[in-house]
This record gives C-alpha cells, sequence and structure tokens, in this order.
C-alpha cells in the first residue's frame, strides 16, 4: 500500500474531525445563551452577567472558538455546568455502558445477519430466500423507538418478563439490544446476500467445480472470502447506524450510557458535555472510515496504489 494514500486518508480523517467539532461549537452557541438555561429566565442580570465572565461566554464567538481548540490541545475539554465536574469525567463514566450495549449489539447483529444472507444466497428464490428478504424490509423499515415502545408493552406490560430501565443484568440488556440488532441485522442480510450472488457466479466459481471441488468447498474457499470485500463498506454505516440508534435506545429504555446523556445536555445546553460526546461519536465513526480505506488499499493494492484522492 501506498504510504501517499495512507497519508492522504489520515489528513482526511483528521480535517473531518475538526470539521464536525467546529459545526456543532458554533451550532450550540448560537442556538441559544447557556447562562439562561442553567440560571432560568427569572435571573437576576448581574448574575446572568457574572455566569458568561466566568465561562467566558462573553467573549466574542472566534475568540471562545480560539481557546476552545487551544483547550482541547492541552487537554482540558470545559466544565459540565449540571454535572458540577469535569465533562470529561462524566462522559468517561457514561461511556464502559454504551460500549457494552454496542458491543453485545454488533456480536448479535453479525451472528444473525450474515448467516441468514449467506443463507439466503446459496437458496435464491426459494421460500427461505423470500422470507429472509421480507423480514429484512421489515426490520429496516421499522424505525426503533417503535419497535422498542412495542417490545415494552409486550414484555413488560403484557407479560412482566423484562425491565423496562436500567442496566443491572443480562434481562436488562434484551430489549435495548433486539431493538437495535433487528434494523442492523437486517442491513447486512441484504448486503451479504446481494455480494453472495455477485460472486456465486463469477467464473473462478465454476472453474473451481470444473476442477473437482464440492459446492460447499468452493463457496468456503471462494465466495465467501470475495463477498467479504463489500461487507467491508457496511461496517462504516453500521457504526454510524449504531451510535444513532443508540441514542434513541438508550433514552427509550433509560440506559445510562451516552446517548441518554447526549439527549440531556443537548435540552441543557451543557456545551462540553455535548462537545465531548459528539467529538468522541465522530472519531470513533472517522476511524473506522480510516480503517476500512486502508484495508481497501491492503486487499486491493489498485487502490493502495492511488497518489490522488478516489
Amino acid at each position: 500500500m501506498n504510504m501517499l494514500y495512507a497519508l492522504q486518508k489520515l489528513a482526511r480523517a483528521l480535517l473531518t474531525v475538526l470539521l464536525i467539532v467546529s459545526t456543532v461549537f458554533f451550532v450550540l452557541r448560537l442556538s441559544g445563551d447557556p447562562a439562561v438555561y442553567v440560571l432560568g429566565l427569572e435571573a437576576d442580570p448581574r448574575a446572568l452577567d457574572a455566569f458568561r465572565q466566568q465561562w467566558g461566554l462573553d467573549l466574542p464567538i472566534w475568540q471562545q472558538y480560539l481557546h476552545f481548540l487551544g483547550n482541547c490541545l492541552q487537554g482540558d475539554f470545559g466544565y459540565s455546568y449540571f454535572e458540577e465536574r469535569d465533562a470529561m469525567t462524566a462522559v468517561l463514566e457514561r461511556l464502559p455502558k454504551t460500549l457494552q450495549l454496542m458491543g453485545v449489539t454488533g456480536l448479535c447483529t453479525l451472528l444473525i445477519g450474515v448467516p441468514a444472507g449467506i443463507y439466503a444466497a446459496l437458496h435464491r428464490n426459494s421460500w427461505i430466500d423470500r422470507l429472509t428478504m421480507l423480514v429484512s424490509v421489515a426490520g429496516f423499515s421499522l424505525p426503533n423507538f417503535v419497535l422498542g415502545i412495542f417490545l415494552i408493552l409486550l414484555f413488560s406490560v403484557t407479560w412482566q418478563l423484562l425491565p423496562t430501565s436500567g442496566s443491572g443484568s443480562w434481562q436488562h440488556f434484551v430489549m435495548p439490544v433486539l431493538t437495535m440488532t433487528v434494523a442492523e441485522a437486517a442491513i447486512f442480510a441484504r448486503f451479504t446476500r446481494s455480494a453472495m450472488l455477485e460472486v456465486l457466479h463469477q467464473p473462478y466459481m465454476r472453474t473451481a467445480r470444473a476442477k473437482g471441488l464440492r459446492w460447499p468447498q468452493a463457496v468456503c474457499r471462494h465466495a465467501l472470502p470475495n463477498a467479504a470485500i463489500p461487507l467491508i463498506t457496511v461496517v462504516g454505516f453500521f457504526v454510524g447506524t449504531l451510535v444513532a440508534g443508540g441514542v434513541v435506545t438508550e433514552s427509550l429504555f433509560a440506559w445510562p450510557g451516552l446517548g441518554r446523556l447526549l439527549v440531556s445536555s443537548v435540552a441543557n445546553r451543557d456545551l462540553a458535555v455535548v462537545q465531548i460526546i459528539v467529538m468522541l461519536i465522530a472519531c470513533s465513526m472517522v476511524l473506522t472510515n480510516l480503517v476500512i480505506d486502508l484495508l481497501y488499499g491492503w486487499l486491493d493494492p489498485r487502490v493502495g496504489s492511488l497518489r490522488t484522492g478516489d
């Protein structure tokens, strides 16, 4: 893989993170006065002015932005108004719960979606294939909050089998994970099926059969490795949809993670917390796509040898 290609992708990733964080910085400060949200509409004007002066909100926005960038470079990401502590500490306290939920969801998604897509492709136009695609379309089309509410009504209200909120036991994982897995597994099933169907009709599959390989051997040795290459692209989108779905799911099931903290922080204009969470989300998505780009360059020398952006 060409080193210039890797450096180009890395520079693009860093620029993307900077643009995202900068956009969030300006949007948050132009959408409302944090002093009013913290102290209330009836607060004394002198108290409001003192609050703005204490946190540098009385400065021109471009000066606030430069101070923000300088503090980030020094490892200072701000103070949470509502948590009344360091913003990074408040975020890192919630991070493990989000990682647990996303990790279990990702594992379940791959274990369900990929095998379902492979099986549907190997039995094309059968009733199993049609049923798999029907379920996939339904799962992808159903919004997370609708499915989550339905699961709460069914498993918690009607049958009283599962808790509606919290994260204390494995039972608390069932409904949030199921809510997020349904849509994600549906996406992987459809993409896997399409990738497999394209590979199964390639000349090298006929050559493998002509050489005496049995059908299962040809599929495992030639079809699956080649079908896995297009699926790498889906992983980048997968991280983004996991994050977006996690915000809704964590709020719906009162899961004590970053998604729920993000919603409450945006409502309260807790600027430092929102900026850190957005930065973490942006870095995770950009890092994932950077790894995917580098993997493409490694798997396909024609991509890695490019000297200009693709």
